[in-house]
């Protein structure tokens, strides 16, 4: 099963940020006996992101982005993911829920850009994030699996762990 893992974040591309995610990511298929081909880090532009997410899918069994689900206008992986997939993202109620009872556990007020978080493609299922408000998803379609994780590396890490290792656990033989 060849994998592909994807860096989303301009600040991983310039090196402001070393990308701490990739590494951990590699380590992990590694235990599992599945086979990295590529690692690549792309900028938050929604057409460079589309363009690799497209390029991963038609290659690698297995896709796993790291980045870009967070509540800003330059966090587009979800938009991307939508783009591939051929479709609209939707407002997913019961993420959202779960988003405001998070900011309710810290006495914070949720402000609408964090709603951003809650969308997904129809085709998608939310992956849950204890550590904080972007849950990542999980894509399953024509035998290919895509993942989109946070770009924190906590978040990102006990995802990984938590959602992801124990299906790809499945998916390998032996």
């Amino acid at each position: 099963m060849p994998a592909e893992i994807i860096s989303i974040g301009t600040e991983l591309l310039l090196g402001e940020v070393v990308d701490t995610n990739a590494a951990f990511l590699a380590r992990r298929l590694a235990e599992l006996g599945i086979d990295l081909y590529y690692k690549t880090t792309v900028g938050d532009n929604l057409g460079r992101i589309v363009a690799e997410l497209k390029r991963a899918w038609a290659r690698s069994e297995i896709v796993i982005t790291t980045g870009g689900l967070g509540p800003t206008q330059d966090d587009l992986t979800r938009e991307a993911v939508a783009a591939l997939l051929g479709e609209e993202l939707v407002l997913n109620q019961e993420e959202l829920a779960k988003m405001r009872a998070f900011f309710a556990r810290l006495g914070r007020i949720m402000t609408p850009n964090n709603e951003r978080q809650a969308m997904f493609p129809p085709s998608a299922r939310p992956l849950a994030n204890p550590e904080g408000t972007a849950p990542g998803l999980a894509v399953v379609k024509d035998g290919r699996y895509l993942f989109a994780l946070p770009g924190v590396p906590v978040e990102m890490e006990r995802m990984f762990d938590r959602e992801v290792f124990p299906l790809l656990r499945r998916l390998v033989p032996g």
